[in-house]
């Protein structure tokens, strides 16, 4: 019941809030383009949610992020260019919208920026993608008053969570911010593939 609708609500909900605490380190190029590619995603997703296999999507998805994972953890960096940041937009897009799941692609797009600057990029981010893979969803009849209350009750939780979060963010550095991101975005996708393919 929480996938995908109550877990976009939750997760835009919290992505804004991050956004807003450092709104002033948001890279509106990489914000950007990484929400035209949402958009696209989007569109995809809600279009082949009645005819395409979510299973197979899912797991074709899990495997390509455990693949740029593997190679980011290799050493290959990928930058924030305008080209890699929407085409993984588009597949946060994608994957948001039939998951839930879409923050993984955007922090593989975003993982060379600084974390002062990647915290709000990646919170607007999301927290725009969300409200698109919802209206989204909406039209295509995936996203029910069940799913909204359902987000609304949990929304507390979610916020305590939030502040807890605003005492570590100072204390973490780069590098355990980016091993953070790639143990986030490679836990993600093995999750993807197990619930494919089960």
């Amino acid at each position: 019941e929480m996938v995908p609708g109550p877990l976009l609500f939750l997760g835009g909900s919290v992505s804004l809030l991050a956004a807003l605490r450092e709104r002033s380190e948001i890279v509106v190029p990489v914000v950007s383009s990484a929400l035209v590619g949402r958009l696209i995603g989007a569109v995809i997703a809600a279009l082949g949610m009645a005819q395409l296999p979510k299973d197979t999507l899912g797991l074709l998805f899990g495997i390509f992020i455990l693949s740029a994972v593997l190679l980011s953890a290799l050493g290959l960096r990928v930058r924030p260019t305008i080209s890699n940041v929407l085409g993984l937009g588009t597949v946060s897009g994608i994957m948001g919208t039939l998951t839930s799941v879409g923050a993984p692609a955007l922090a593989i797009a975003m993982q060379s920026l600084e974390p002062r600057q990647l915290r709000p990029s990646l919170g607007m981010t999301l927290f725009v993608g969300s409200i698109i893979s919802i209206i989204s969803l909406i039209f295509a009849g995936f996203f029910t008053w069940q799913d909204f209350w359902l987000g609304v009750i949990l929304w507390p939780f979610m916020f305590f969570g939030f502040k807890v979060s605003n005492k570590a963010r100072s204390k973490v550095s780069t590098k355990n911010i980016r091993l953070f991101l790639l143990s986030f975005c490679g836990l993600s996708s093995v999750l993807l593939i197990v619930k494919s393919i089960a």
